[in-house]
Parts: structure tokens; C-alpha cells; sequence
């Protein structure tokens, strides 16, 4: 409760870092952010949404085409197939709406929990923790998990942090990697988290 309190005073602003204004659009940016920064797939996703501003457009763009728009953001063989065939079968199976249900998000091309929980949490309400790179890391230096295992360190946070703060924790953890808790270099003598985290001062 300390470190979310904390947290919640440092970062009162947070948000998605995934610029978006449809659930399908979040679910492309979350296929498209494996291995890429945001601030690139948000640069790739304007240009994505102005020529294909439909689900419907982009399930039947020419798969080339796709990836050549996306090629920035690495990976985009790959990406560019799980992102028409995911459009395809929001289409087939979902009538075009994104399902706010777990179980059905993971079974989308290019989607595990991490998208799935991005979506429910910011699209729909759904309290939902995101571990990403800066969660995992941040959360094992704080002493909130001993595991490298994204699905364990979900288990373990859900366990540790209030219900009601689960989506502003992943988003928190993601500006507090950027801004202070860096992967090679954390500013620990400055940080408001020293007195309570698990591995003191600069010892990462």
C-alpha cells in the first residue's frame, strides 16, 4: 500500500502510453509494441489508422502492403500477419466488437496476456495488471516477486497490490521505469521509493 500510495503521488497523471480511440485500434498498437517502443508504434499507428481507418480494411489489405507500413517497428512479418488475421477474426467471430473477456482475447494471433490485459483494463474498466519489461523489473527490485515469469509476476502483484489499483500500477510502472528506475542505470539516490525498496540503494 506504501509503494502504491507513493507511486499514485509521483505519477498522478498516468496513463496508457498506447495512443488509441477504438479497442480494436489498442489491440494492432499492443501487436505492434512486442520489441518496439511506443512513441514508434504510436508514429506507425497514425499512418496505419488514416489509410486503414476500418477493421474491415485492414483484414483485407494485401499482407505486403502491411508490413510495409509496419516494417519500423521490427518483427513485421510476423506482426503483420497476426494483425490481419486478428482483424479477420474479430470480424468472423466478434462481429468487429473486441471481447472483454480473457480467455477469448489470448486466442487472437499476437496476443497474450500482457494485450489482453492492456485491453481490459483501459478499454473496459476490467482491473487488470500488465507485466511488462519495466513491470517485471521494478517489481523484482522492489521485492514484489522473486519470479521472471510474466504470469507469475501477475500471480504475485494480484496477491500484493489493491484490486482497485491493478491498471494504474502497470502504468505507473512504466513511467517510473522511464523516468527513474532505468534498466542500466536507476536513479536510486533520488528515488521516492528507496526507503521501501527491497534492494536499497543501487543495488540492482
Amino acid at each position: 500500500m506504501e509503494i502504491v500510495q507513493i507511486l499514485n503521488e509521483t505519477y498522478p497523471d498516468v496513463d496508457c502510453t498506447l495512443l488509441y480511440r477504438d479497442p480494436w485500434k489498442l489491440l494492432i498498437s499492443g501487436i505492434l509494441a512486442a520489441q518496439c517502443t511506443d512513441a514508434r508504434v504510436n508514429i506507425v499507428c497514425k499512418d496505419l489508422f488514416n489509410e486503414f481507418p476500418t477493421i474491415e480494411s485492414i483484414a483485407q489489405a494485401d499482407v505486403t502492403v502491411l508490413e510495409n507500413r509496419i516494417h519500423s517497428c521490427g518483427f513485421f512479418h510476423v506482426k503483420a500477419r497476426s494483425i490481419k488475421a486478428s482483424m479477420q477474426k474479430l470480424i468472423d467471430d466478434y462481429n468487429g466488437e473486441v471481447p472483454a473477456d480473457m480467455n477469448k482475447l489470448i486466442t487472437f494471433p499476437g496476443v497474450g496476456r500482457k494485450i489482453a490485459n492492456l485491453i481490459l483494463g483501459d478499454c473496459f474498466g476490467i482491473q487488470s495488471i500488465v507485466v511488462d519489461t519495466h513491470c517485471a523489473r521494478i517489481s523484482k527490485r522492489l521485492g514484489l516477486t522473486n519470479s521472471t515469469v510474466p504470469a507469475k509476476i501477475e500471480q504475485d502483484l494480484m496477491k500484493c497490490i489493491p484490486k482497485t489499483q491493478w491498471t494504474n500500477f502497470g502504468h505507473m510502472m512504466v513511467a517510473h521505469g522511464r523516468v527513474l528506475c532505468n534498466a542500466r542505470n536507476p536513479k536510486c539516490p533520488i528515488c521516492p521509493l528507496k526507503l521501501v525498496c527491497k534492494k536499497g540503494l543501487g543495488d540492482t
